[in-house]
């Protein structure tokens, strides 16, 4: 079933992949997730400890990227992918402060020219 997550352009979501028969059952599958960008420019991460788990990484601009996601299914010498889609929309993070800064103390302007008109 196609997933979609959603995040700022300031983080990244991890998705583990838990893996049921047709009946809704857990099964196992033959090796790590494989992952393919089919559009946009975000990226993923993937470590081998935890080959059931992809870490989906937004792009540093908002935007939408779509992954396929498959494995194989046979537990034996033969192939059977099983695949699912995973849709990332990513918005701009908000400002969250102004960021102020002080510059140096400097000398005012004299009397008449802080007259207010």
């Amino acid at each position: 079933m196609p997933l979609a997550i959603a995040s700022t352009n300031e983080e990244q979501v991890p998705v583990t992949a838990a893996p049921v028969t047709a009946s809704g059952r857990p099964a196992q599958v033959d090796g790590p997730l494989t992952v393919t960008v089919q559009s946009g420019s975000g990226t993923f991460t993937q470590d081998a400890a935890t080959p059931l788990v992809v870490t989906f990484v937004s792009e540093d601009v908002a935007g939408q990227t779509v992954y396929s996601v498959s494995a194989d299914a046979d537990l034996g010498a033969g192939v059977v992918t099983i695949s699912d889609t995973v849709t990332y929309d990513y918005t701009s993070a908000a400002a969250a402060s102004f960021g102020l800064s002080a510059g140096a103390a400097e000398p005012k302007p004299g009397p008449a020219a802080r007259r207010r008109r």
